[in-house]
């Protein structure tokens, strides 16, 4: 008797324009084409962080900066946290479950 590969769930790391969340069922395993294309796209999410994060450091030790510019920075550093918390939580659902000794 074969066994069918175990179905798979991951948290995308999108949502839809109506903000729900975007989950993946699949039997492919982790080498499945939306699979790739999640990682892909995490790692796009997680370089823009990365770079939002460098400008922010210039943008805060600029004392010429105003108000208007430092509410749009926290607007995107805050879209940028959620994308990276979301990023987190798919990636800690991934990983092996810890036994205790």
């Amino acid at each position: 008797m074969s066994q069918s590969p175990p179905t798979i769930t991951r948290l995308l790391p999108w949502t839809t324009p109506e903000g729900k969340t975007c989950i993946l069922v699949s039997d492919g395993g982790p080498q499945g084409g939306f699979s790739f294309l999640a990682d892909r796209f995490e790692a796009v999410q997680l370089e823009m962080a990365l770079g939002l994060i460098e400008h922010a450091a210039d943008l805060l030790a600029d004392s010429r900066a105003t108000d208007r510019e430092l509410r749009f920075l926290c607007c995107q550093l805050r879209a940028t946290l959620v994308d990276v918390h979301r990023v987190a939580v798919s990636r800690g659902e991934r990983l092996p479950v810890a036994t205790g000794q």
